[in-house]
């Protein structure tokens, strides 16, 4: 390893442990009004409006797009537009989240004055507690005074990463304050790889005329009729009332080629099947499939009777897989 390399490691070490530290420091001593601003947010009306200045507000955005993610209505307003009309942005119902280390930005006034003109709830996060954000804040998120990352103290490092460790936990405090699970995170990001991970079977599904059913006089040329125009390699056994009782795989007809025409399909249909309920989420199913080896599930409602069937195409073509 060069002499570069080797100084190069040592510095991106030293800059990990530095910030680990903090973050193990900050959890230690987490912010006295921390719980009272989680019950603030949790019973606002409106929503957490963010604002900083330069590092600071690029925090500030990723805070807002966190917290709007995980169901706390968020939005980033930047402090020098606020001053020229998106102050008309920020209502009377919403909670003002000021972030800036030093806690003397200049721009971020005009948005401390809004807040007191109209009683609008103002959470100061800073580093300095006697700063005028500070004094001026309702709540106060205030950071331990630890040395910067850099090799001069000065670059925003070990301050900037506080801060953003302590909006993650104020997101997932909240998250979690209002029991926010996986399918309300789905609703929130429907686009790529997550959105389609978050996705139900209920979403993927065949339904109506789709799904291959077969009732119980049916015979094994009916099976092969089904189950050859409906192209999943299968169909559901239902009784009189709809419910399933079975089903019949092109496997299964491989596997009782021995005098098949002469046989009932429930004779050889499978009697305990392997179904998804359509609140399933994809993954999961897709997970049943594999461990089955099996490439098509019905979905089944509460009293077992047929309401889709379930390709693994489906969910390779919605990204699952």
């Amino acid at each position: 390893m060069s002499e570069i390399s080797a100084t190069a490691t040592d510095a991106a070490r030293r800059v990990l442990r530095l910030e680990g530290e903090a973050v193990l420091s900050l959890s230690d001593n987490l912010p006295d009004d921390f719980q009272a601003i989680v019950e603030l947010i949790r019973g606002a009306e409106g929503r957490v409006i963010v604002s900083g200045v330069g590092k600071s507000g690029h925090i500030g955005r990723k805070i807002a797009a966190t917290l709007a993610s995980t169901g706390t209505p968020a939005y980033f307003v930047h402090a020098t537009e606020a001053s020229h009309g998106d102050l008309g942005m920020v209502t009377r119902h919403d909670i003002l989240l000021l972030i800036s280390n030093s806690g003397e930005t200049t721009e971020l006034r005009d948005m401390v004055y809004h807040s007191q003109r109209f009683s609008i709830p103002l959470i100061g996060l800073s580093s300095n507690p006697d700063s005028t954000l500070m004094r001026a804040a309702d709540y106060r998120l205030t950071l331990p005074r630890l040395p910067e990352a850099c090799s001069i103290g000065m670059a925003p490092t070990t301050s900037t990463t506080l801060t953003l460790a302590l909006g993650d936990a104020l997101a997932v405090a909240l998250m979690e304050s209002r029991s926010f699970k996986a399918e309300d995170f789905g609703v929130f990001h429907p686009g790529g790889k997550l959105g389609s991970q978050m996705r139900t079977v209920a979403d993927l599904m065949h339904q109506g005329d789709e799904i291959p059913i077969l009732t119980g006089d049916a015979a094994v040329q009916d099976a092969l009729l089904v189950m050859t125009s409906k192209g999943f390699g299968l169909a559901a056994m239902v009784d009189a009332e709809g419910v399933l009782t079975g089903v019949i795989s092109d496997g299964d007809l491989r596997r009782n080629m021995d005098g098949l025409l002469d046989r009932k399909p429930f004779e050889i249909a499978n009697r305990t099947p392997v179904t998804a309920p359509p609140g399933m989420l994809a993954p999961e199913a897709l997970a049943l499939l594999n461990t089955y080896k099996i490439g098509a599930l019905i979905v089944v409602d509460d009293e077992r009777r047929p309401i889709g069937v379930l390709h693994i195409h489906d969910l390779l073509r919605a990204g699952v897989a």
